[in-house]
């Protein structure tokens, strides 16, 4: 008997399943999709510059800290040279992938930091972005 409920409540979920799927595709047709933004974002992001420029700060300030705090450049460079010195070879390696990756990041931080600067201006220049759209 358990089978045979088991079975029912199975074809009960199928049907369930089928109806929902066929009133969502008729509602989805019915609707005509909304047009997408035309623009390039440029009020958006003018807007979000301050919020833009204290993220890639925090991050910098971070990387460049010293070896006591964690994130830094020098923290990692540290257990890099840890690991040498315990004979590590395989967890030194590891850890000075992460490090090069690390100072690679600290250099495009700070090119997006000048790209940042330019669009700030640019903003300022054009009304926040308003005069593009």
């Amino acid at each position: 008997m358990n089978a045979r409920r088991g079975t029912r409540t199975l074809l009960a979920g199928f049907a369930a399943a089928a109806v929902l799927a066929g009133t969502t595709a008729a509602a989805a047709a019915d609707t005509t999709p909304a047009p997408g933004p035309t623009g390039d974002g440029a009020k958006g992001l003018c807007k979000r510059v301050p919020k833009l420029d204290r993220r890639i700060g925090r991050a910098l300030k971070r990387l460049d800290a010293g070896a006591g705090r964690r994130g830094s450049v020098a923290r990692l460079q540290r257990r890099v040279d840890n690991a040498k010195q315990a004979g590590h070879t395989e967890i030194a390696t590891f850890l000075k992938d992460r490090l090069d990756f690390r100072k690679s990041l600290v250099t495009n931080l700070k090119q997006r930091q000048k790209d940042l600067n330019d669009v700030r201006t640019w903003c300022r220049d054009n009304g926040a972005g308003k005069a593009a759209g």
